[in-house]
């Protein structure tokens, strides 16, 4: 599998470690990033942007960014002379679509024109009833995925535009045409529906992610907040969130649950928010912003399947 003038572009550590044991031919840069959450600009190569990230993960995660770590390893876009294409390499998840349309727009801003291809897992043949990340595919599926590889034509590349531009905007119904728009992105659609569902529930002021976990405590056996995280993780379609993501969001909806006796249980809060009987948007207030778009500005109509601005919303 000659490819030593590929550059390869991974959506995390575990996958380049895996790619590299397997000896897959070429260099890598590995996207840390976790551009579904958090403000971003349209100019994702620029200061302001690594600024307001760095700040963003500080403030929400108490992560620090090593600036000259990032700058070093995208330097390698600086000059791609030595490249004849590059491979991206990102799953079916919403967490991994952000990222990879920044990713193609960071490509688009450093002006390189070299073909593009996208290895994308989700479901694979011999299992379709289970979604599977790339690092979760054994070696001849793998490499199977490699073999198979999709070069983005130039409607992609455009799309790709579109839905970053949109992104950084705050009318982000802009994006359900793409909803249903053929691309070579096959799972866009459901990383978009899951998106929109990101914004509060217009009858229980909580989300879909929110609303999955309370359902996570009313119909299973939780010993703890430990015990609701697994769940949370392995039972969360199409968002791709991680750890920290994750138990940030059980963290905050303490509200709605009581935790005695090694037991988590719905509270009265917690079945009126599940049952749709109250709105809780205050009491479940979260300043999070997606891209361009603060979350709380917004509703998610399920009955006119878009979102509507919330009685707070400012312009």
């Amino acid at each position: 599998m000659k490819s030593a003038n590929t550059l390869h572009i991974t959506n995390g550590s575990n996958l380049t470690h895996y790619l590299t044991e397997l000896q897959v031919e070429g260099d890598f840069l590995t996207w840390h990033e976790m551009l579904c959450e958090g403000p971003t600009l349209e100019a994702i190569n620029s200061v302001e942007f690594l600024d307001l990230r760095k700040q963003f993960l500080q403030d929400t995660y108490q992560l620090e960014i090593n600036e000259i770590q990032v700058k070093s390893d995208v330097s390698i876009l600086d000059d791609v002379s030595a490249y004849k294409e590059i491979v991206l390499w990102f799953e079916y998840d919403l967490f991994c679509h952000i990222n990879l349309i920044g990713v193609i727009n960071l490509l688009l801003q450093k002006n390189i024109q070299l073909p593009i291809y996208l290895v994308c897992s989700g479901w694979i043949h011999e299992n379709k009833h289970e979604l599977k990340g790339l690092s979760e595919l054994n070696n001849k599926q793998l490499l199977h995925h490699y073999k198979n590889k999709i070069e983005l034509k130039p409607s992609d590349i455009e799309l790709a535009q579109q839905v970053w531009s949109i992104y950084n905007g705050n009318d982000h119904n802009l994006l359900k045409p793409f909803i249903v728009k053929d691309s070579s992105f096959v799972y866009l659609s459901n990383c978009l529906k899951a998106h929109l569902q990101r914004f509060p529930n217009s009858k229980n002021g909580i989300n879909e992610i929110e609303l999955n976990i309370l359902k996570i405590i009313e119909q299973n056996d939780i010993k703890s907040k430990h015990h609701l995280l697994g769940y949370a993780l392995n039972y969360q379609g199409y968002y791709g969130y991680g750890d920290l993501q994750m138990q940030r969001i059980i963290d905050r909806l303490h509200v709605f649950y009581t935790e005695e006796n090694h037991t988590l249980k719905l509270n009265q809060h917690g079945f009126k928010a599940l049952f749709l009987q109250n709105n809780y948007a205050n009491l479940a207030d979260d300043k999070m912003i997606y891209g361009g778009a603060k979350k709380h500005d917004f509703y998610f109509n399920t009955e006119c399947n878009k979102l509507i601005k919330s009685i707070n919303y400012a312009n």
